[in-house]
């Protein structure tokens, strides 16, 4: 799951969550498509980008490979034979699970960062039990997690520092921090589910690339949109693995059985995820962008040789089989060239924008919709808080000039308080 720390300092970004499905790969005897066995699950969501997935639930399986036939009488060698039955290699998964533990390893980071008990004037949750690493109350940040502040200290997508300082590099470390406990599990979880079995089919190389461009993409989108507030998770990343299970099987689509229950049932899980990014506080720019470069992304790293091609160079001795000159179909070639050309284009365009203060809400008045729809329950308008304070002695008198509230802090000499979270807390 993403979360997105939309327009106000306490939003997350939220992930998409796919929901537990089997992981386990069924026994191959052709080709097993990342696409069909990824389409066996459901999808939840979980918080921000506050992933993925936007973006999970049960999960249904539909297998889809080409089918085999037995071996040959008289044709010796049945490992060879399996081999024949089998061409693709499979791979050990270890990015992937190294991948999350990163992620955990750099949550924990976060929260000794964060040292709630020295920011926080409106306590913490766990102080006595966990010190430092506790949390900040739930009505400053639900996910169970640190506050906006140390998330920008560590590398969250902060868009004015972005253009101003040219921070080029927190469109990438934002995929790699997390808005709370909540935002990070999801997201891992999704992660594991989808990554895993991609890695199995493609090797860690080109998983690795897949992922990281995906959330740079992701993040890169989000920025021209979304300008206020700070961002962060892996959701972007998490849809673009998702759009790359999709052009992969149209990709590869001759060598796949049962496509188009594959097909439709990787729509259905894409379109939820999607759809759950229209709520508030939710960064679906972070998931569209992540799901466009996945998607433009596989038709250039995911592709398959022909079955054929690669059948008749391991079939067993004295087996006829029907000759196949080219490695790959002119379609795949196509695909190849055109998915690359957008991809530079895109990402340099989109590059050059966003180090000129570019805003695209500028010039599609309507885009705003993709992210967020107003609803009677929930408003899509940032709110900016603005608050004057004084302070003497160890009091700090605060008033929030949107509604007029006022409140009196005590701040012990020994503590540095978040002014803009206390400003937060008394406007909202």
């Amino acid at each position: 799951m993403a979360t997105n720390n939309n327009k106000t300092p306490n939003d997350f970004e939220i992930t998409v969550m796919s929901s537990p499905r089997p992981r386990t790969p069924p026994p191959l005897e052709a080709a097993s498509s990342p696409a069909a066995t990824e389409s066996t699950s459901s999808t939840t969501t979980a918080t921000r980008r506050t992933s993925v997935s936007s973006p999970g639930g049960a999960s249904s399986s539909s297998s889809s490979r080409p089918a085999s036939t037995a071996p040959p009488r008289g044709i010796p060698g049945t490992a060879m034979y399996s081999d024949f039955l089998s061409p693709f290699k499979r791979h050990f998964p270890w990015m992937v699970p190294g991948f999350v533990v990163a992620n955990i390893v750099l949550f924990v980071i976060t929260m000794y960062e964060n040292n709630c008990p020295q920011t926080s004037a409106t306590g913490c949750l766990g102080a006595k039990f966990l010190g430092r690493f506790s949390f900040l109350p739930l009505k400053d940040n639900p996910l169970l997690g640190p506050s906006s502040p140390a998330l920008d200290k560590m590398g969250a997508l902060t868009v004015a520092k972005v253009v101003t300082q040219h921070q080029v590099w927190r469109l990438l470390t934002c995929i790699w921090l997390h808005g709370g406990v909540f935002h990070v599990l999801a997201n891992m979880l999704s992660l594991l589910f989808i990554g895993i079995r991609l890695e199995q089919e493609f090797g860690f190389v080109r998983i690795g690339f897949l992922y990281v461009l995906s959330g740079f993409g992701g993040s890169l989108t989000s920025a021209l949109f979304i300008q206020e507030g700070i961002s962060v998770g892996a959701s972007g990343a998490l849809f673009g693995l998702l759009g790359a299970m999709l052009s992969e099987l149209f990709t590869n689509w001759t060598i796949y059985a049962n496509k188009l229950a594959a097909l439709l049932t990787l729509i259905v899980i894409i379109s939820i995820n999607l759809a759950v990014g229209i709520l508030p506080k939710v960064d679906n720019f972070a998931h569209i962008g992540g799901f466009l470069s996945g998607f433009l992304l596989g038709f250039v790293l995911l592709i398959r040789p022909q079955f054929g091609w690669i059948s008749q160079k391991k079939a067993p001795p004295g087996y006829m089989i029907n000759c196949v000159k080219s490695k790959h179909k002119p379609y795949q070639y196509v695909f190849w060239v055109i998915s690359l050309i957008l991809l530079i284009a895109g990402y340099t365009v989109g590059l050059i924008l966003l180090l000129r203060g570019g805003n695209l809400n500028n010039h599609c008045s309507w885009c705003r919709y993709l992210s967020c729809v107003p609803t009677p329950w929930w408003n899509c308008k940032a709110q900016q808080l603005y608050c004057q304070s004084s302070q003497m002695g160890s009091q700090l008198n605060m008033t929030c000039t949107s509604n007029g509230k006022s409140k009196a802090y005590t701040m012990p000499g020994d503590k540095q308080f978040d002014l803009q979270q206390l400003c937060a807390q008394l406007c909202s």
